[in-house]
């Protein structure tokens, strides 16, 4: 797919690291304008320098609309429209039943509920007809994991939205997919672990329950958003791709 998007107006959110770091490189890579979000303005200035090309980085927290109305702000100062969004910025923390906050609640359904759906519907008046929205679900939303139900029911809530969305997006020919990650090998995996030799240990033993026999790569499922994004999948839409190694499907 290389230079694939050459002319294309890419938006990724959440690409400072990991699934979203790895995405907007490869659509970088491929000829892409690409414009990229992150909460630390340090962070947003190593990805932008790691992915090169034409990128432009833009600080802000997508769970605030005001700084989503600053992404596109920039946007607009150099394009007329957004030919791909990638919704991908998230995040969760364990929590198990019993010892849920509402301050957890709240920040992990702000991040990735709220974030996702504004960061789409305020794209709107931006996206061209025929564009190519999609989704960072996960493996979570139907596969249940200990002390992780918040932000399970997140991903789930993610992935419908791609379903109600194609409906609500048909007379525009806009298609709407989710990617959903299985385990996959980031910074924030590690932290959610523990960090070091608990980490390994935890990506280990996950390791032997996934039929591919590892966990996967950012890259990997960047493959497979750049995908859904192409006129090779002019025909897939309101579908959830799992990028997990097979782990769900037994």
């Amino acid at each position: 797919m290389t230079n694939g998007f050459n002319n294309k107006v890419v938006v990724v959110t959440g690409g400072t690291s990991g699934i979203g770091l790895a995405t907007a490189k490869a659509f970088a890579d491929a000829g892409a304008s690409v414009f990229v979000t992150g909460r630390r303005q340090e962070a947003l200035d190593a990805a932008v320098k790691a992915i090169g090309g034409r990128i432009t980085g833009v600080r802000g927290d997508m769970a605030n609309l005001a700084d989503i109305d600053r992404l596109y702000d920039a946007v607009q100062q150099q394009h007329a429209q957004i030919d791909v969004l990638f919704a991908n910025a998230g995040g969760g923390e364990f929590a198990p039943l019993g010892s849920i906050s509402e301050d957890h609640y709240q920040r992990t359904f702000d991040t990735n509920v709220k974030g996702v759906l504004f960061t789409v519907q305020k794209a709107l008046p931006l996206l061209r007809d025929g564009a190519s929205i999609i989704l960072t679900a996960s493996t979570t939303s139907i596969s249940g994991t200990p002390a992780l139900s918040v932000y399970s029911a997140t991903k789930a809530a993610v992935r419908n939205f791609a379903r109600n969305w194609i409906l609500d997006l048909k007379d525009r020919h806009i298609r709407v997919n989710a990617v959903s990650p299985g385990v996959t090998e980031t910074a924030g995996l590690n932290e959610l672990f523990g960090g070091g030799e608990q980490a390994e240990g935890t990506k280990d033993y996950l390791a032997g329950l996934i039929p591919a026999g590892r966990i996967g790569q950012p890259e990997e499922v960047a493959k497979a958003v750049l995908f859904l994004a192409s006129e090779e999948a002019s025909f897939v839409n309101g579908v959830e791709l799992f990028v997990d190694g097979g782990q769900v499907q037994i």
